[in-house]
C-alpha cells in the first residue's frame, strides 16, 4: 500500500496547476493511486440528468482528485509550507513534525 506524506484535514497549498498557490483542507485522500481531493478546489462542471421524476437535473460543480504530489501542507504553527518529517517519541509511537520550527502536527 502506498503512503501520503498528506492526511485528511490537513490545511494544503497547492504548489502547480490551475489552482496554483490556493489553499485548502483535504476531504479525502486515495492512496492506491496518489491523489487527494482538496476542499473548494480543482473545480469540475457536470451535466446531471435527472433519473426520476422527482429528481432535478442542472449544472453541478465538484471537486476532482489531484495528484498529492501537487499539494504541500502548512504548519498550524508557523504558516509555512512543509513537507512533514516523522519521529518516534520515546514510548514508541511515531509523530509528525514541521521541519522547520520543530513543532508536532
Amino acid at each position: 500500500m502506498n503512503t501520503l506524506h498528506v492526511r485528511t484535514d490537513d490545511v494544503v497549498i497547492v504548489l502547480s496547476g490551475k489552482d496554483k498557490g490556493k489553499k485548502g483542507k483535504i476531504i479525502s485522500t486515495d492512496p492506491k493511486n496518489g491523489k487527494v481531493i482538496v476542499e473548494g478546489l480543482n473545480m469540475a462542471t457536470k451535466h446531471k440528468k435527472p433519473r426520476r421524476q422527482t429528481d432535478v437535473g442542472g449544472i453541478i460543480h465538484q471537486e476532482t482528485p489531484m495528484y498529492a504530489s501537487k499539494v504541500m501542507h502548512i504548519c498550524g504553527k508557523c504558516g509555512k509550507p512543509t513537507r512533514p518529517s516523522h519521529i518516534i517519541l520515546d514510548d514508541g509511537t511515531k509523530s509528525r513534525r514541521c521541519k522547520h520550527c520543530k513543532e508536532p502536527i
